[in-house]
């Protein structure tokens, strides 16, 4: 399979990404959907991380990015529905989105427990090194994630600044510090459970006990009728933002399930985007 999928597809590595140099991975999808309309495919094998990015129409944009980190229990990365879905939600606002497609801590990488936040660090300077060419401010790039991917743009918001690859060339001067954070039914931290090998990364960054007041502010939803992430995992979050003096909001909806993105909210859920775009107004974000 090509190592791009996509037309613009933007490869974050210049070759083999850091501790991938030695695994033979095939990557693949499978597509969930059963309505041939809808997409919904979910990627797994990934050693050539990237950024598919997301323009708003020309003399709509407002300099603002995010970086999209979808769900999928670091298992799979669920591109559509959270992915794409959300990207052209964003471009509506006036927000350039960047899809990020990383790899999964569970496929024999080497310190696979950090491929995630290497990919997500390396996506936020490459977008902050190519501000110019793309018409953005880098004082103005955020993160979303969902799900796992919640957990892992919360891991960038507390570990910007650790050193987990090698620097590579200019880009990786820069600082991949996350103007702000949108996190969707995020999983934080498991406790003392031994997780499985997809949820080392939840071992090693229990993101709740790694806020500081530097991080940056955050916006947090989650339905309180989650089975698969229980939302005390967004209330111990915004505990510990809230410890630390960080700007940030909460809403816990009533219903609404996990998993539900934008296109599968219904009900008090589908509220969220509504509320997250007067945050990042209020925040002067867009």
């Amino acid at each position: 399979m090509k190592d791009c999928l996509f037309e613009n597809e933007i490869l974050l590595w210049p070759g083999a990404a850091p501790g991938s140099e030695h695994i033979q991975l095939n990557q693949s999808f499978i597509e969930r959907s059963i309505n041939p309309e809808i997409k919904d495919r979910a990627f797994m094998g990934i050693t050539t991380p990237s950024i598919i990015p997301f323009f708003p129409e020309e003399g709509k944009g407002n300099k603002t990015a995010v970086v999209i980190a979808p769900g999928g229990a670091y298992e799979r990365v669920v591109y559509d529905k959270e992915g794409y879905d959300s990207a052209k939600w964003f471009n509506a606002l006036g927000v350039t989105a960047f899809v990020l497609k990383y790899r999964l801590p569970g496929e024999g990488h080497e310190k696979g427990y950090s491929v995630p936040l290497q990919d997500a660090q390396r996506a936020m300077r490459l977008i902050k090194r190519n501000a110019d060419q793309w018409n953005l401010d880098p004082n103005k790039v955020g993160i979303i994630g969902f799900s796992a991917g919640g957990h892992l743009a919360a891991t960038l918001g507390t570990q910007y600044s650790s050193r987990v690859y090698h620097p590579l060339d200019e880009a990786d001067e820069l600082d991949a510090r996350p103007s702000f954070l949108i996190l969707g039914y995020p999983v934080i931290n498991l406790g003392d459970r031994e997780p499985k090998p997809n949820f080392e990364p939840l071992r090693m960054y229990p993101n709740d006990q790694l806020v500081d007041a530097n991080h940056p502010p955050a916006f947090i939803f989650h339905a309180n009728d989650d089975t698969a992430v229980s939302s005390a995992h967004s209330v111990k979050y915004y505990s510990a933002l809230k410890k630390a003096n960080v700007e940030t909001d909460l809403h816990i909806f009533r219903k609404g399930g996990h998993g539900f993105g934008i296109r599968s909210g219904k009900g008090p859920v589908a509220m969220w985007p509504k509320l997250c775009e007067e945050w990042l107004s209020d925040n002067n974000f867009i």
